[in-house]
């Protein structure tokens, strides 16, 4: 990427998340519905706090904060750079306001102009590529704020939209209703890359340290569903009894089950005897052939079982996600929801709809080694009792969308778009 190019991307981002606040009324920015999401307004700070803390303090001399205390309030976990703010209690912060917030974001956006057109700075090459770095963080936080949102507004007996809409594109029609078990496209496996090597990446590429680096695995044969699991499909699943079957779940996932007293998946309900599932447009119709989404890990890796199939390993979905790979689609989000499979490839809803779960704990690769200092704190420190997931959703930022990005959650957490695509062994 070139340093003008830079700059555009830099500029594109922030703006592009004062444009996901546009529909907002000014008491939905601090929204907090639990401890694992943020405010909007949070979201607004702390992708500034990053820029601040990672580079303007250490490259831009004479760099004064606009508030000594941000650095407190808007770290998120980064225990290098001093303490946090309780995460719980995100929501608490009324002060500063949001106006002060969006001055905030100014007062960085100035200072990193002045940053990123100092091409004689000694430091130069560590400043772009940490600008990269900081500009990938804040899409993700752009995704995170409609995961956190979404959440936040369901809590809300009145069930308010995001934005209003007349029809979302999750809400076309497939020309031809899809069969009820799912077709399947077969690997022969074998000795398969995997990863990336992050370190030696084209210009204008960009990876997360956790992608790589490059390796090889071996691969049993095995087969995918070329299509997400349908909200059809799961429906069949709680009506056989699945939530209520422990034969079914993994320990740890019926424990949950219990404790939450969980029947179907999140957003799921019913208006006058009428399926229905809350959405970012409010509540809408719950079509069946639209893609089952905000599934747990456990949901995930039940529903595999009662269907008499698994999960993919990461390496699998990667493997198969690489043969049919032609670069990451163009455009921004703009969907908000996960629409019905269409197309002719050997594998559909690849991205775009819904994250994917794997069966494949979240831990590094061999060689993997986390940047020094604090900001190699992002990923390498999380590898542990989480699960990956791969693909992207319906607001994944389309620059996430590629074969080796691996995210990760919780297994027990469903507020992310996620769902389910089988795998089994050939």
């Amino acid at each position: 990427m070139t340093e003008p190019a830079a700059m555009a991307h830099y500029r594109q981002t922030r703006q592009r998340s004062l444009l996901a606040c546009e529909p907002l009324c000014i008491e939905d920015y601090g929204l907090q519905a639990e401890a694992f999401t943020s405010p909007p307004k949070w979201h607004l700070a702390h992708t500034s706090w990053f820029f601040e803390t990672f580079l303007l303090k250490p490259f831009l001399p004479d760099y004064r904060p606009s508030d000594e205390r941000y650095e407190f309030l808007f770290n998120s976990y980064y225990n290098g750079v001093g303490a946090q703010f309780s995460r719980a209690r995100r929501g608490l912060l009324s002060r500063p306001t949001v106006d002060e917030v969006l001055q905030y974001r100014t007062h960085v956006d100035r200072a990193m102009d002045v940053l990123l057109n100092a091409i004689d700075h000694p430091q130069r090459s560590t400043i772009l590529a940490r600008s990269r770095l900081g500009v990938e963080h804040e899409q993700q936080h752009q995704e995170l704020f409609y995961t956190d949102l979404k959440y936040s507004l369901y809590a809300n007996p009145l069930l308010p939209a995001y934005r209003d809409s007349a029809a979302s594109s999750g809400d076309v029609t497939p020309g031809s209703a899809l069969p009820p078990a799912p077709s399947w496209n077969g690997y022969d496996g074998g000795l398969v890359a995997v990863g990336r090597d992050v370190e030696g990446l084209n210009p204008g590429d960009f990876a997360f340290d956790n992608e790589g680096p490059a390796g090889q695995v071996f691969l049993a044969p095995f087969a995918l569903a070329r299509t997400l699991v349908t909200n059809a499909q799961f429906q069949d699943f709680v009506d056989d009894g699945g939530y209520r079957r422990p034969e079914f779940w993994l320990a740890d996932g019926w424990a949950v089950v219990q404790e939450q007293q969980w029947r179907q998946p999140l957003y799921w309900l019913e208006r006058e005897g009428l399926p229905m599932q809350f959405t970012l447009h409010g509540p809408r119709q719950r079509e069946p052939w639209q893609p089952v989404c905000h599934l747990s890990g456990y949901e995930a890796d039940a529903y595999a079982s009662w269907a008499g199939a698994r999960l993919p390993t990461e390496f699998e979905w990667e493997h198969a996600a690489r043969e049919q790979w032609s670069g990451a689609p163009d455009g921004e989000v703009d969907k908000l929801h996960p629409a019905a499979a269409a197309g002719g490839e050997p594998l559909l809803q690849l991205y775009g709809d819904c994250w994917q779960w794997t069966g494949s704990a979240y831990r590094p690769y061999s060689g993997f080694h986390a940047a020094p200092g604090a900001v190699g704190e992002y990923n390498g420190k999380f590898m542990a009792n989480q699960w990956v997931l791969r693909g992207s959703s319906c607001v994944t930022p389309c620059g996430h969308t590629r074969p080796s990005y691996r995210n990760f959650f919780y297994p027990q957490d469903r507020w992310q778009f996620s769902g389910v695509r089988l795998a089994r062994d050939s």
